[in-house]
């Protein structure tokens, strides 16, 4: 009898945390970045949000200290107690949870607007990862994803991963702009694409 191996939820990586960086390159992509994830996240006009690998909560922070109402979940346990102390530091109740993105129900986690950013490249299933993503979304989905070969011609440029050809850890799936744009709109609707070095990113509607 021949066993099913197993399905894991991703592959873990290396650990940067850009959203506070101090190195003034750094600072300057992850602006760009944050300008694209305001203007696609004002587009939708949703209030109620579900971040999918919210991370530390950076960006569901983001959007709460703008008045929306966030929650979400990670994988990591250690990310998702990080972004729990930053509710305790706005003074509201813990907003995460550690969960795997395969575990999400629409009972439990569905949005006016689910997020989805920095994940899917870590993630060996995508096209279940995507139709979790799609069932959740009521009816926005935001997605980014690293833009390349951009993404590991910069990492061979600042010297890093040079034996893995620029390749960050823990990085399996590799799309360029157009082909993760097409990708997505095989499923749903692809309402705006913004390509803010070095990532893609898409807002979508899954209705």
């Amino acid at each position: 009898m021949t066993e099913t191996p197993p399905i894991y939820d991703n592959v873990p990586g290396n650990y940067y945390d850009k959203y506070n960086t101090r190195n003034p390159i750094a600072r300057y992509l992850m602006n760009g970045f944050l300008v694209s994830f305001d203007e696609l996240t004002g587009k939708t006009n949703a209030r109620k949000v579900y971040e999918v690998g919210c991370g530390e909560g950076n960006l569901s922070m983001r959007l709460h200290d703008r008045g929306w109402d966030v929650r979400g979940s990670d994988l990591e346990i250690s990310s998702v107690a990080e972004a729990n102390q930053q509710c305790a530091t706005r003074g509201i109740a813990p907003r995460f949870e550690a969960r795997s993105l395969f575990d999400l129900t629409r009972e439990e986690a569905s949005a006016e607007l689910v997020i989805c950013c920095e994940v899917l490249e870590h993630v060996p299933q995508t096209e279940r990862a995507l139709a979790v993503l799609k069932s959740l979304a009521n009816p926005y989905l935001l997605l980014s994803v690293p833009r390349e070969p951009i993404w590991r011609i910069l990492n061979l440029a600042r010297g890093r991963y040079i034996k893995d050809l620029g390749n960050t850890p823990g990085h399996i799936q590799h799309w360029s702009s157009a082909n993760f744009t097409d990708m997505l709109g095989k499923t749903m609707k692809v309402v705006e694409v913004r390509t803010p070095l070095p990532w893609t990113m898409v807002l979508c509607r899954c209705d």
